[in-house]
């Protein structure tokens, strides 16, 4: 049995009762931690699904940058090609260009003047002789197409291409065939008359020509 004077006497303190009120603040920190635990979780799942988002556009951002890189390659390739066959071309030009140079300058030019001839032989109208010839070279054209001749034919070809008639002598043959087809073919006296003024012999020494040998011998 415990004696109180003695006690009293010792100053020691008396034995307290439990607190109630630590036992809840213990409680309340353990669900503050708890809660804290949760949102960390889910930042960290979070920031998880933004890491592999990243991740992922990062690999696609490295693939599309290795495409771009080989197609701005082949595009490299395609420029050097490109080029180097831009430089054979003008070096073929310049080569044709300085024979063009030098067969003009030559004997045998390939500058072809069509009406080189005798001033005694003048022009009726302008262009007739120069249609003329070149009617006439269209017609050994066709006559070396029919007979197989191609390299003839190409050469004359290439001289109708570089040489366009003036179309005046197939006027002027248009227009002599309608004035003798306005007068029935016949060589009436207005008729001899307009073919005396054009300068158009309409004999063969004591014979009359018909209007179409007319026409043959004229134009």
């Amino acid at each position: 049995m415990v004696d109180v004077n003695e006690f009293l006497k010792n100053d020691e303190p008396l034995p307290s009762a439990p607190d109630e009120r630590g036992t809840a603040d213990d409680s309340t920190e353990l669900d503050i931690q708890k809660a804290v635990v949760e949102s960390l979780a889910e930042d960290k799942v979070k920031m998880e699904l933004e890491f592999s988002e990243l991740k992922k556009k990062v690999e696609e951002l490295t693939a599309e940058n290795a495409a771009i890189s080989k197609e701005r390659d082949a595009a490299a390739s395609e420029t050097e090609s490109l080029r180097m066959e831009l430089a054979r071309l003008r070096g073929e030009m310049d080569r044709m260009g300085a024979a063009l140079a030098a067969n003009a300058e030559g004997k045998l030019s390939t500058q072809v003047t069509l009406l080189e001839r005798d001033v005694d032989l003048p022009d009726r109208f302008e262009g007739e002789m120069r249609d003329h010839v070149i009617e006439a070279v269209r017609e050994a054209r066709n006559k070396a197409e029919e007979c197989g001749r191609v390299r003839c034919a190409q050469v004359l070809e290439a001289v109708l291409v570089a040489n366009e008639p003036t179309g005046n002598l197939e006027a002027h043959r248009a227009a002599l065939t309608k004035l003798f087809a306005d007068n029935q073919n016949i060589l009436s006296g207005p008729v001899l008359e307009e073919l005396q003024k054009l300068g158009i012999f309409h004999k063969n020494g004591e014979n009359y020509l018909l209007p179409d040998e007319i026409i043959k011998r004229t134009y």
